[in-house]
């Protein structure tokens, strides 16, 4: 079956970027249209209709008592959506490689990216060791900087250890990227592939930057500052209020009309929001002579498999790898470059970011595994709100290769034919010699021979395993019931329906990505602090994060006078077009270890506000602690 990403990409157009006039029916069929729906269509209208009925028989909620019970509600969201239990290889998968979330009791949407390690590596690393306090906190790989530029690590690379050349294939491999087309280096961070470019970028003869991202971000705010100081002009593409959709006229223009050309850096979808944008915009920046960066950071797991990159082929591409899902979401970023774009980068005066990875000593192992804790044995915690009980660093699995044997975790080297295996650990000084051996000159990776550490990327092999086909089912169907279970909330005595929550970007959609962004409002209309509900959810073991809603336009007066007073946002009076305003909300993240669990956890939690008194002692609570000692002399 062909990817419906690349049947947009071949129409080269952008007329999948509109907006539907008509948010009940499908796009291509209006409330006039006698044209007869598709197949595909009548399936995605379907799947949106039928979301509701995932809260049957009730469909709005003003008490947070009045919720269904946990195996209630995941009945009917069974029903509903009958894909979902066909996932549950997914669920498998977390009970035994990542435990840890079970008995913390804790839900992680706090992070988009992709894990490189799973939690039990960590448990059967160093068995019989010690837990220590800085033990937990071990890197498991380390990384060093190194002192050159972009263009010439591109094209003087060097040697490279067997780890780091290990780590590199496993990546590309992972991303379904060419060897062959693309190098990679690895970076500190986003924010330091995004500057590495910037930096490289001829702006002095392509000198326009066009961004497009509905959220506040330090890499390309850093990119922006980095080019306007080579002489960039830099420029954002608007959305539109309350979706958040693409403003497709300015956007185009700015593509097609502009004399002078550029680097186009464009996401796949946002972060904040969740919302999807047409690759066809990627084709029409190609066509009109821009270099493209393309953001693949916000991408789900697998979702590279169905893109197509050989019909956009970008410049560069910008992606971020963390160790373990839900402990450790420290990692790196890869920055890919075509070769054939590598000529067009210039020698920056600059070279930090560029970094090698070593492997390190690991820590000391974490406590026995305990008996996990069932779905239902945690959801009757969900309205106690316990604290954390307990949080560890993530692992990098190091294995000692013999010519003769090689397993998971140990190694079995041959005592004698007939003979019993002995089992041999790969000390400290061994390592030691590698990292030496490793940046001695002329040494390669096989200075040390049957002493090459090794690794596996073991939550890359789970995506792997899982497919792109139920990993998207699954968050689906997740991210949806949690956009409806949300909106499904108003507090009681109004007689308007005063909704507890505001969901920013797009509502129930069959399309939309795994991230929700959305505020919190008391029974007046006012908005809570989202830095407040953060706070209350971590208190309460659920990992929130918090993002700025920015370059939002505003296409009636006054609605934007009615957002100004209910967001408390800061807005021109005497401009249409409010590309300046941040609107801070608060965003929740899936990934493909999520289970309903936690997205129900998120609803009772949010639920909770709709208790005017709850509110009125958090809020004392959250000034009290917040505030300011004077001093007075």
């Amino acid at each position: 079956m062909q990817s419906p990403w690349i049947r947009d990409a071949a129409k080269a157009c952008c007329s999948g970027c509109c907006p539907n006039p008509f948010p009940g029916l499908p796009q291509s069929h209006s409330a006039t249209s006698e044209t007869p729906i598709t197949a595909a269509e009548a399936f995605r209208y379907k799947f949106e209709v039928s979301t509701v009925a995932t809260l049957y028989p009730n469909f709005n909620f003003t008490n947070h008592e009045s919720l269904p019970s946990f195996e209630e509600t995941f009945s009917y969201f069974n029903k509903v959506y009958t894909q979902y239990s066909q996932t549950d290889e997914a669920d498998k998968i977390r009970a035994h490689e990542y435990y840890h979330l079970s008995i913390t009791n804790h839900v992680y949407l706090d992070y988009i990216g992709h894990g490189l390690f799973s939690y039990s590596q960590l448990e059967n690393q160093c068995p019989g060791s010690p837990v220590t306090s800085s033990s937990l906190e071990s890197p498991f790989f380390d990384v060093s900087y190194k002192s050159v530029s972009l263009k010439s690590q591109l094209l003087y690379c060097g040697e490279e250890s067997e780890f780091q050349s290990s780590m590199r294939k496993r990546i590309m491999a992972f991303m379904n990227i060419s060897e062959a087309d693309y190098n990679f280096i690895f970076t500190a961070n986003q924010s330091a592939a995004f500057k590495l470019v910037a930096e490289s970028y001829p702006f002095q003869y392509n000198r326009n930057l066009v961004t497009v991202y509905d959220h506040q971000s330090e890499a390309v705010e850093v990119m922006i500052e980095r080019s306007k100081n080579r002489g960039a002009k830099a420029i954002s593409a608007s959305f539109s209020w309350p979706n958040l959709e693409i403003q497709t006229d300015k956007l185009r223009k700015k593509i097609s009309k502009l004399k002078k050309k550029g680097l186009f850096v464009f996401p796949l979808q946002s972060r904040v929001t969740g919302s999807r944008y047409s690759y066809t915009w990627m084709s029409l920046a190609r066509e009109n002579g821009w270099h493209l960066l393309l953001d693949a950071s916000a991408l789900g797991a697998k979702d590279m498999d169905t893109l197509g990159l050989s019909l956009f082929s970008p410049d560069f591409l910008v992606c971020s790898f963390y160790k373990v899902f839900g402990e450790n979401p420290s990692g790196f970023c890869c920055l890919f470059v075509k070769k054939s774009s590598t000529s067009v980068l210039k020698d920056s005066t600059t070279s930090v970011g560029i970094v090698n990875l070593v492997p390190v000593s690991w820590p000391a192992r974490i406590p026995d595994k305990p008996a996990i804790v069932s779905s239902i044995e945690t959801k009757k915690k969900v309205d106690e709100f316990p604290p954390i009980q307990g949080s560890f660093s993530g692992p990098f699995s190091i294995q000692h290769k013999n010519d003769e044997d090689e397993a998971s975790h140990e190694v079995q080297k041959p005592e004698g034919k007939g003979t019993k295996t002995k089992k041999k650990t790969v000390s400290f000084s061994e390592i030691e010699e590698v990292i030496e051996a490793s940046f001695e000159p002329g040494s390669t990776s096989n200075t040390l021979e049957n002493k090459n550490p090794e690794f596996e990327c073991r939550s890359l092999d789970h995506a792997d395993s899982l497919g792109v086909v139920l990993i998207k089912s699954r968050t689906r169907n997740l991210v949806n019931w949690l956009v409806n279970a949300l909106t499904s909330l108003q507090h009681p005595h109004s007689e308007t329906g005063v909704p507890a929550v505001r969901i920013y970007g797009p509502q129930v959609s069959f399309d939309r990505g795994p991230a929700v962004a959305f505020n919190v409002f008391d029974w007046k209309g006012e908005r809570i602090d989202p830095t407040m509900v953060q706070k209350l959810a971590d208190r309460n073991n659920i990992a929130l994060s918090i993002g700025t809603l920015h370059h939002i336009w505003f296409s009636d007066k006054h609605e934007e006078e009615k957002e100004k007073k209910a967001l408390e946002t800061v807005l021109s009076s005497n401009r249409r077009d409010n590309l300046g305003c941040g609107i801070t909300v608060v965003t929740a993240a899936l990934g493909f270890f999520t289970n309903f669990e936690d997205v129900y956890r998120v609803w009772a939690f949010v639920s909770r506000f709709l208790d005017a008194d709850f509110l009125e002692k958090e809020r004392w609570r959250y000034k009290a602690i917040n505030q300011k000692t004077v001093e007075i002399i």
